[in-house]
């Protein structure tokens, strides 16, 4: 097992635009696999590959028994998600026809070690391997922790757009993109109970600072707009230096016997320490 923390994730852009949604357990499980796929060989779909409970537990820093309750949980349900695909793996041209399949040929839970073990579906491998344009690349960790399913999809549409620092979405897109449908019809009840939350988890825990606005057409609020930024990596506090007590300082044992001269009593040391003048700050 690679070590997760370091693990990075490529996608094709066509899978990070696709239509699909799946929980925050069972994102975890397939964006852990994919960090597992060689990028130095050809992948076919007799690769399996696994992750365990302990791992993700550690990763996105959960409890470790709630790790293995929604492992095994997510393990049932993924063989029936399902994703809509639009485009050809690394290209922007729209496929003749709409592909739609499942992520995963099979998959088994392992009980007695709370891990996961699955093939990737046949049809998915070009959106997952030997990429070598129109891809999405990020560290696994930049979503770990997420717990929004929603927070872990925005950021991967805005890491697309990395280099450019802002993205401009189309509200109806958007809505199929995460298979929201009719769920939140009112922009506001949208915005409240995904666009906010999913921001506001990137913010907080990933490498991205992002802020967003809105754009009508008409009357009608039709676009949403991200702006964003790498976050700056925190200044090294630096060391504190011991100050020289000024005169008039009372001065201590430690210090005293760290300054005394060779021969000095302890009492003509901290004499003369005392009547040292002020260092000018």
């Amino acid at each position: 097992m690679p070590n997760l923390e370091k693990a990075l994730v490529y996608k094709s852009n066509s899978l990070v635009e696709a239509s699909y949604r799946l929980s925050v357990t069972e994102q975890r499980i397939i964006l852990a696999c994919i960090s597992q796929i060689r990028r130095d060989e050809a992948v076919t779909d007799e690769v399996m590959y696994s992750v365990s409970a302990k791992d993700i537990a550690a990763l996105s820093e959960t409890d470790e028994k709630t790790a293995y309750r929604d492992l095994r949980e997510a393990a049932l349900r993924l063989m029936s998600r399902k994703v809509r695909i639009e485009r050809e793996a690394n290209s922007n041209v729209q496929r003749k026809e709409v592909l739609v399949c499942v992520w995963v040929q099979s998959i088994k839970y392992v009980e007695s070690e709370g891990r996961v073990c699955l093939r990737f579906n046949k049809d998915m491998l070009p959106y997952l391997s030997a990429l070598s344009q129109q891809f999405t690349k990020y560290r696994l960790k930049a979503v770990a922790r997420m717990s929004s399913a929603y927070a872990i999809r925005l950021y991967e549409l805005l890491a697309q757009w990395r280099e450019k620092g802002k993205r401009e979405v189309e509200l109806d897109w958007l809505r199929g993109a995460l298979e929201i449908s009719d769920k939140y019809p009112a922009i506001k009840d949208l915005k409240k109970w995904v666009i906010e939350p999913a921001v506001a988890q990137i913010n907080q825990y990933s490498d991205l600072k992002v802020s967003y606005g809105q754009r009508k057409t008409g009357r009608n609020v039709t676009h949403l707009q991200f702006v964003f930024s790498p976050k700056q990596p925190k200044p090294e506090p630096k060391p504190r230096q011991a100050r020289t007590p000024g005169a008039g300082a009372p001065l201590s044992r430690e210090y005293i016997e760290k300054h005394a001269q060779p021969g000095e009593s302890w009492e003509d040391a901290r004499r003369r320490l005392s009547q040292r003048k002020p260092r000018p700050e």
